[in-house]
């Protein structure tokens, strides 16, 4: 067991040096902060989605959906999102409300006092002033590990949810994303064994990234990484697969894999990104699911995707049982529910009433 250290023992010149996996080690001292998929280990992810699950039950009934409302009475939360967001957004939030957790928000910085001059820094240690959790989306890579160890220097030291970080990790996706792998494989072995296919923009895609690293943690999973040469992934991400002996290949065609897939992980171009016309020299059409090669995937297969889509799946297959976008998009309000309740360490309360009034784990 790694012995947990504290953001305020260790300078910022510092912590930019270590590795992924050393920087996780601070990232769970106290308060607990969720930055990277790096910080987790299997454990934590599993009682996390059991912890989901049981949010789940308990709120499908009007007596466990106003427990549930009392559990972060006392707290608030910051909703900062400094890059363009609806769904992690109204995730976070409709997981916010399911526990009674009091939120207020920027969505532009244009309303802050950022346009006045004031550095993004000074701005969020004024909103730790007036929340007890912040929750952040910022274009910068990185700058949510910034924020979170400039308030462990402060007299007002408050958890951390990175919500989506620059190109390079978004946790919290790859959370719910796994919650989905397990229930949709519940009944099959679960997500050890499997062959996970990852399509579109690998290259700029940090769902991609974050969830790539978070597979590293089940055993025999085989990745496929298919792209055109420009957007593939990138060599970091698979330094990390190789220190953690995971299978991969790379290849540029879809139709070739499809028939041993077990989850197939659909992304768009990550246009926002661009900067070095890599949409533009890359044609997507053959990295597309319709109706026609769907039918080649396995019956046990399922499609994801991180929203939002362009072309890259048809809407011929939104009804298909194997299409398991809109329930992924859903668990996430339950599994960040679940980590929001651990980040302020009340999952004891849910397993109480969970127990006391014999809800069936399904």
């Amino acid at each position: 067991m790694k012995k947990k250290k504290s953001l305020n023992e260790i300078s910022w010149e510092e912590l930019k040096r270590l590795s992924l996996s050393e920087k996780g080690i601070y990232f769970q001292s106290d308060p607990l902060h969720t930055l990277i998929a790096q910080q987790f280990s299997r454990q934590q992810i599993e009682q996390l989605c059991t912890l989901a699950t049981k949010i789940r039950q308990i709120a499908k009934q009007r007596a466990g959906a106003n427990f549930l409302k009392t559990l972060l009475t006392d707290k608030r939360a910051m909703l900062y999102f400094a890059q363009p967001s609806s769904r992690t957004y109204l995730s976070f939030n409709s997981a916010c409300q399911l526990l009674g957790l009091s939120t207020m928000d920027v969505r532009d910085t244009k309303t802050s006092s950022e346009v006045k001059g004031e550095s993004p820094e000074d701005t969020l240690r004024t909103f730790s002033s007036y929340t007890d959790l912040i929750i952040m989306r910022h274009p910068e890579g990185g700058f949510c590990e910034r924020v979170a160890w400039m308030l462990s220097h402060t007299n007002r030291a408050i958890p951390v949810l990175n919500a989506g970080s620059g190109a390079d990790q978004h946790p919290t996706q790859a959370l719910l994303d796994i919650y989905t792998l397990e229930r949709s494989f519940e009944n099959h072995g679960g997500i050890d064994g499997k062959n996970i296919v990852f399509v579109g923009d690998l290259k700029r895609g940090r769902t991609v990234r974050s969830l790539a690293w978070m597979l590293t943690l089940y055993q025999d999973v085989t990745l496929y990484f298919i792209a055109p040469d420009s957007l593939q992934i990138e060599p970091d991400v698979l330094r990390l697969l190789d220190e953690a002996n995971v299978a991969y290949e790379k290849k540029s065609t879809l139709d070739s894999i499809l028939p041993q897939a077990d989850a197939i992980y659909m992304t768009r171009i990550q246009d926002e990104w661009d900067a070095e016309h890599e949409n533009t020299t890359s044609s997507m059409k053959n990295f597309c699911l319709n109706k026609t090669n769907v039918e080649q995937l396995k019956s046990t297969a399922i499609i994801m995707h991180p929203l939002p889509r362009r072309e890259e799946i048809s809407t011929e297959i939104d009804n298909d049982p194997r299409a398991m976008y809109w329930r992924q998009m859903r668990n996430g309000m339950w599994i960040r529910a679940a980590l929001i309740l651990t980040t302020f360490q009340r999952e004891a309360e849910v397993e109480s009433y969970y127990t006391n009034n014999k809800h069936p784990l399904s």
